[in-house]
């Protein structure tokens, strides 16, 4: 029996509310929906689904959040990313539906802390932040963008002195507000959906890796001790998803990211740093990005590899980069360094779609996933109805596949990192 493994050791981990260990699966079920993963999009997409009124099984490899969804900066970004390739390939239909769903994912988190009481540290306030004029221009043309389509009301457009009101740096010349945007402990947001999902009837199952899915009309999930037929499955292993090569293969490519966390700082310093509790990320193609958590500690993430090559010493690669921007950190004291990985398709662009008409995956939100997840979690319960979604949109996007990626997937993108980094370095 495969031994599950514990949640990675992190802030996230030792500040999680308790969650019961649930069991393997060790039978042969049937329900409507079976779903791959217990990550945001799995859990999202169980709790869509039995608030509907399915049964619904879960199963997750190791602990429910194991993965990115339980890793991550906790920002609940706005839109998708791959954005513009998907207009670009899809056309006005495409564009319809992003600004539609721009702010859907931050809707149904709030609305699931409401409904199921779930604590989880979620603040609004979010913003993008500029090193240099091209980026600058970059966000003034977004924000332009977003006031022609009549979501500019949340947004500010700062330069360098008014961005200082809001963090006390002067490493960006300026930067996008968004007040609609926000920031939480995505652990604690992904532990209080399952449990409100079995409350809702869904049967979740831990220390279960699914080795094969046998398709046809009724599809059966099968594992090392037991199966489960369904009407429906979703794969939602995102980074960490083995099955379905022949359709998913070399599409997404898994990179590596890291997080420090600082002890606590106190109200005054906290304050000095952030005096409205922005989550900030910068517009680099390699970027960072920082927040404070519930108790005032400063969280900052960023140094993606492509390498497949793990980073030794976590906060000697990151704390040199948090004190660049914060100097009056020099002193602060790390507590915690972790990393994972995280799923990214070569165009940025989500994959989301149908292995068969009765089998659907989602993977590679690149950055974006607490938001994403979510609305990818209704949009599978809607197509799962019958009604018309957006699993056709993503499905019928083009993705550029790299062959023989497990071989040489990795040094390619490292390469390809290397000229983006030194892009970020030129200001180009």
């Amino acid at each position: 029996m495969q031994a599950r493994q514990a949640h990675t050791p992190s802030y996230y981990a030792a500040s999680a509310h308790a969650a019961p260990e649930r069991p393997a699966l060790n039978d042969h079920l049937e329900a409507d929906v079976a779903i791959v993963g217990g990550g945001f999009t799995g859990v999202a997409s169980a709790l869509s689904l039995a608030e509907r009124g399915y049964s619904v099984v879960l199963l997750e490899a190791n602990r429910i959040g194991w993965g990115a969804s339980g890793r991550n900066g906790g920002q609940v970004l706005a839109g998708w990313s791959g954005e513009s390739e998907l207009v670009k390939q899809l056309g006005p239909k495409a564009e319809e539906f992003l600004w539609k769903t721009r702010y859907l994912g931050n809707e149904i988190v709030e609305a699931r802390l409401q409904k199921y009481d779930i604590k989880c540290d979620y603040t609004h306030g979010a913003a993008t932040v500029a090193f240099n004029a091209k980026q600058m221009k970059a966000l003034e043309e977004e924000y332009a963008n977003c006031v022609e389509h009549g979501a500019g009301d949340v947004l500010e457009l700062v330069d360098g002195p008014h961005l200082r009101r809001h963090a006390a740096t002067d490493a960006y010349i300026g930067g996008l507000i968004d007040r609609r945007g926000a920031h939480c402990h995505p652990l604690n947001l992904l532990l209080g959906e399952a449990a409100a999902a079995e409350k809702n009837g869904v049967k979740i199952f831990e220390g279960t890796q699914v080795t094969t899915i046998d398709h046809g009309p009724s599809p059966a999930v099968q594992t090392e001790n037991g199966s489960v037929r369904a009407k429906h499955v979703i794969l939602a292993g995102n980074a960490y998803h083995l099955l379905e090569k022949d359709k998913l293969r070399g599409l997404m490519l898994p990179a590596k990211t890291y997080v420090i966390a600082t002890a606590p700082l106190g109200d005054e310093l906290a304050h000095e740093l952030l005096p409205d509790n922005l989550a900030i990320c910068d517009s680099n193609w390699v970027l960072d990005y920082f927040r404070l958590t519930g108790d005032k500690r400063l969280l900052f993430g960023g140094r993606c590899t492509y390498s497949n090559r793990d980073i030794e010493d976590i906060e000697g690669e990151l704390a040199p980069r948090m004190r660049k921007i914060f100097p009056q950190l020099q002193n602060t004291k790390v507590d915690f360094g972790w990393g994972g990985v995280i799923g990214i398709p070569l165009n940025r662009v989500p994959l989301i779609g149908k292995v068969s008409d009765n089998v659907f995956y989602a993977q590679g939100y690149a950055g974006h996933g607490v938001n994403c997840s979510h609305i990818v979690g209704e949009m599978f319960a809607d197509a799962i109805r019958g009604k018309e979604t957006g699993v056709d949109l993503f499905d019928a996007a083009r993705h550029f596949r790299i062959p023989a990626a497990d071989a040489i997937g990795g040094p390619m993108l490292a390469l390809g990192m290397t000229w983006y980094r030194m892009r970020d370095a030129l200001g180009v």
